[in-house]
């Protein structure tokens, strides 16, 4: 059984490799205790592969934030902590 898991678990990708060329999104999600996201890439099949995931317990002060200011702050952590791929991107989300 150990090693069948241990196989699945080097056999499988959990993460895709950034490809800069290709489409890159990043999801998020806020709780009254922590946020959490996850920046995911379109791969050649065409499916959403993660590529990194982001998750942080709230503070005492963040967690009297009002729900759209614990919503803008998981937006601010994903681009802080994704800044260095989502800045090359050759996919821009344009307003």
């Amino acid at each position: 059984m150990f090693r069948e898991l241990k196989e699945r678990f080097v056999k499988e990708l959990v993460l895709a490799v950034p490809d800069l060329d290709n489409k890159i999104r990043m999801e998020v999600d806020v709780s009254n205790h922590a946020i959490g996201g996850m920046l995911s890439m379109k791969c050649k099949d065409r499916l959403w592969r993660p590529v990194a995931f982001l998750s942080k317990s709230l503070n005492e002060i963040e967690r009297n934030y009002e729900i759209h200011n614990k919503e803008i702050l998981v937006v601010i952590r994903g681009l802080e902590n994704w800044r260095y791929l989502l800045k090359d991107a050759k996919y821009k989300f344009k307003v």
